[in-house]
C-alpha cells in the first residue's frame, strides 16, 4: 500500500517538476486587475461570456473605463450563417454557423495583446422538417463556438 501511495507522490511531483499545469482558470496578467471591456454590443453572446469568464478568473470587470487598469477592446463581433449546400431542388441541406471577433488589450502604455483576430465556424445538416430542432441545434453550435473562442483568447492573455 505505502508502495502505491509512494509511485503515485512521486509521479505528482514529477509533473509539478516538468511546468504541468491542469488547463483551468487562465493566471491574470499584471495591469489587468481592474478590466473595462470596451464593446459596439454588450448583449452578444461574445460579451456576456467573455465578462462572466473574466469574473470568474479574479478580474474585476469595471463599468468605468477612467478607474479601468485594463481596456479590452472588442472591434468586431459577428456571428451569422451561410449555406454549404444545397439539394436537387434548391433547397438548403447544410448550413455553416460562423463567429468572427477582433479584439486587443492594453493597460496603460503597455500593449498587452496586439490587435488579433479569431474565427470559428461549425455546420450541420438541414431538414425541413426538423425546423424548431435546427434552431436549437444552430443556437447550441453559435453557444459552443462562443465558449472556444472566449477560452482561446484568455489563453492568449494569460500566456503574455
Amino acid at each position: 500500500m505505502y508502495r502505491i501511495a509512494a509511485i503515485a507522490l512521486l509521479f505528482a511531483l514529477s509533473l509539478g517538476g516538468c511546468g504541468f499545469q491542469m488547463q483551468g482558470t487562465f493566471a491574470v496578467p499584471g495591469g489587468m486587475q481592474r478590466t473595462y471591456v470596451e464593446a459596439d454590443d454588450k448583449f452578444s453572446p461574445f460579451y456576456r461570456t467573455l465578462k462572466r469568464d473574466l469574473q470568474a478568473s479574479g478580474v474585476n470587470v469595471v463599468d468605468s473605463i477612467d478607474t479601468a487598469t485594463a481596456v479590452l477592446t472588442i472591434y468586431q463581433d459577428q456571428t451569422d450563417q451561410r449555406v454549404l449546400s444545397v439539394s436537387a431542388r434548391n433547397v438548403p441541406t447544410e448550413f455553416e454557423v460562423f463567429y468572427i471577433v477582433r479584439y486587443g488589450l492594453v493597460s496603460g502604455e503597455n500593449t498587452l495583446l496586439e490587435v488579433q483576430d479569431l474565427s470559428a465556424t461549425r455546420s450541420y445538416t438541414y431538414d425541413p422538417a426538423l425546423v424548431l430542432g435546427k434552431a436549437a441545434e444552430q443556437e447550441i453550435m453559435r453557444n459552443a463556438i462562443v465558449d472556444d473562442l472566449v477560452r482561446i483568447l484568455l489563453k492568449q492573455i494569460s500566456v503574455r
